[in-house]
């Protein structure tokens, strides 16, 4: 039988959020139903409000979350109501190419919930990465639940979710920053910071912050920055040049996904160095750059989706080292709010307030 659980949804392009009733049907075959326990505010929910993903409107947003699965449906073996779980946005298929070849943090088929969420009239929604998890309860695909540690506060395995499991998989996973290399991190926002967060854990012996705001830089060194560039008043490329002896950073992530900023990125690593993009650009800009500059550099220019993260993998182990006392994923967490406040939360997340705000429930 469905219920019904308040949820927060954008009704159309740039109105303001409000909590709708939210019709949750049963599970149906490889699907599951999860109480919602903390949702973290990311940008793509702000992007999704503002008509910047699609136009599917409306919107059941909420996506950076952990919860108790409440029921699974027919065929289910890997989770099982009561288990504590953090969703996820790629549910690997496990037959494609790309998970064929051993290698599913590339899934070319990811799912999601086959049922449709609705409004009390009937009205379909469209949950924001195929989770919805500003709400009481929501529908998922069972892959999309990763079982970690009870113990672990839903507050901060939430936020594996999306946006630091993207940082510090920008730097451990594409990145690949080993002992003693040098990092910068252009854009210390949410994902940035957990970009210089991964780079600490890796054994990064420099790690370069780059913002153009002071407070963002403050924040950057709490989580392991060892030195920091406003690129509002100085040079990036030249700043971070002039720190690793002239030649550029091993490592260079971009973590705001602007032209501007990723030439800046492009320049400032070393030789044969490598270039993460983990920032989302927006679909109408451009790149332009020197052919001749790409080849006589070398090196790896890569793209970070998710950080291609593998959640069954990279979850748990993240919980684990957090729970070791070896990274402060806490430390992300700024303000705890209700499903009432995810407006705001908007509002403070767009003027750099906060790192994130977490719905709690």
């Amino acid at each position: 039988m469905s219920q019904q659980v308040q949820g927060v949804i954008a009704p159309g392009k740039n109105e303001p959020v409000r909590i709708e009733t939210i019709v949750i049907p049963d599970p149906g075959p490889g699907e599951a139903v999860v109480k919602i326990q903390a949702c973290g505010v990311c940008h793509t929910d702000l992007h999704y409000k503002q008509g910047g993903i699609n136009d599917e409107f409306p919107f059941l947003l909420g996506h950076e979350a952990s919860g108790v699965v409440e029921s699974v449906g027919e065929g289910v073996t890997d989770v099982e109501p009561g288990d504590f779980v953090i969703l996820n946005w790629r549910a690997v298929c496990g037959q494609c190419r790309a998970c064929l070849r051993g290698r599913p943090w590339y899934c070319f088929d990811t799912h999601n919930a086959k049922q449709k969420m609705t409004l009390l009239d009937g009205t379909e929604l469209s949950p924001a990465l195929g989770i919805g998890a500003f709400a009481e309860k929501t529908l998922v695909a069972a892959g999309q639940c990763t079982k970690v540690d009870p113990e672990v506060s839903p507050a901060v395995a939430g936020l594996l979710g999306c946006g630091v499991m993207a940082g510090i998989g920008a730097a451990i996973n594409t990145g690949q920053v080993g002992r003693g290399d040098s990092v910068a991190v252009i854009g210390c926002g949410g994902v940035g910071d957990a970009a210089i967060a991964g780079a600490r854990l890796a054994g990064a012996a420099k790690i370069i912050a780059v913002d153009i705001d002071d407070r963002k830089l403050e924040t950057a060194k709490t989580m392991g920055a060892t030195h920091t560039v406003n690129s509002r008043s100085t040079d990036p490329v030249e700043a971070i040049r002039s720190l690793t002896g002239g030649n550029g950073a091993d490592v260079v992530i971009e973590a705001v996904g602007r032209p501007e900023t990723y030439k800046q990125a492009f320049y400032a690593r070393d030789l044969a160095g490598t270039v993460v993009l983990v920032g989302v650009p927006t679909p109408e800009m451009q790149l332009e750059l020197p052919l001749i500059d790409v080849f006589g550099r070398g090196g790896s220019l890569k793209s970070s989706w998710y950080g291609d993260c593998l959640p069954s993998r990279d979850f748990p182990m993240l919980v684990d080292l957090h729970q070791q006392g070896r990274i402060d994923l806490g430390a992300f967490v700024t303000e705890t709010i209700g499903l009432g406040d995810v407006e705001q939360a908007f509002a403070r997340m767009h003027d750099g307030d906060v790192l994130r705000s977490v719905v709690v429930l």
